[in-house]
């Protein structure tokens, strides 16, 4: 029974941390480096032609996202990422979207786990689907 005990106990503390760990700007809001389109097992990267209303029509989309909030930058900056939670559990997801020269850059992917089931691949071509 206490085995029990200590394993809901060190659930529910998990729990709480993943709700209530700091996101670090200096961690997640990093240039996308990346020129090419990327899958990977916790996220995905894609890149295409852009122009600024193409970079606020993302911003704006992402911004009506469900349990979505800016973690740092500006449109005017041309580099924003948000954070993204999960329904259930609150697991963070990181959005950076950047708009430099003619490009825009879309970098999705999540903090824990090392599979996110596809989850950051899928909302940005939700994304972007909304601009085309």
């Amino acid at each position: 029974m206490y085995l029990f005990g200590l394993v809901v106990f060190l659930v529910v503390l998990f729990a709480v941390y993943v709700r209530v760990a700091p996101s670090y700007e200096a961690r997640w809001h990093q240039p996308i480096e990346a020129n090419t389109e990327v899958n990977f097992a916790n996220g995905a990267i894609r890149v295409m032609e852009g122009d600024r209303a193409s970079f606020e029509k993302v911003d704006s989309v992402m911004q009506t996202l469900p349990r979505t909030q800016v973690l740092a930058g500006t449109v005017g900056n041309g580099l924003v990422t948000y954070v993204t939670r999960s329904q259930i559990w609150g697991f963070p997801d990181y959005t950076t979207v950047q708009f430099e020269n003619g490009t825009l850059k879309l970098f999705a992917r999540s903090r824990f786990g090392g599979s996110d089931l596809g989850v950051n691949a899928a909302r940005l071509t939700q994304v972007l689907a909304t601009i085309k």
